[in-house]
């Protein structure tokens, strides 16, 4: 593939992309009211500031339910580089996460593939999302991490 051919394919949607931006669109836009299982899995928006701009940025991210934690995948469809939450996640773990309505402040921690919880919960999200997460893993090098939100108190 030629350099100016990966340079368009930055700037080009897919229609998985298209769809999964709308999404989020339309979740941040009727705030909350549509988008929690619009696409038949949980999500919840992820409310983070950029690690270098500072700037208020949003994801849409499918999460796992654990007692009182949500968790979320740090995959980005399993390209070889980590998505740009987890970086600004690294930088201030004191963030946000809407489920639907709600809007609850949580801190953030990663888990590595080494950490005691991190085989169940990959295990349980996996499921939950018909082994995507294991298809990502596959097409890259990257480890992926979880991230657990936890209430702030």
């Amino acid at each position: 593939m030629h350099q100016w051919q990966n340079g368009i394919r930055r700037f080009v949607m897919t229609p998985f992309q298209m769809l999964l931006r709308t999404h989020q669109w339309l979740y941040e836009t009727t705030d909350g009211l549509i988008g929690h299982k619009l696409l038949g899995v949980p999500t919840l928006l992820l409310r983070t500031l950029g690690a270098k701009s500072g700037q208020a940025r949003t994801s849409a991210l499918v999460y796992l339910r654990d007692g009182e934690d949500w968790v979320v995948v740090a995959s980005k469809g399993g390209s070889p580089t980590a998505p740009a939450w987890l970086f600004n996640l690294r930088a201030n773990p004191e963030v946000v996460v809407q489920v639907g309505r709600q809007r609850v402040p949580v801190r953030a921690s990663e888990l590595s593939k080494d950490h005691a919880r991190y085989a169940d919960l990959w295990k349980r999200i996996n499921e939950a999302n018909d082994g995507r997460f294991d298809g990502y893993q596959a097409g890259t090098k990257r480890p992926i991490p979880l991230v657990v939100l936890s209430t702030r108190s």
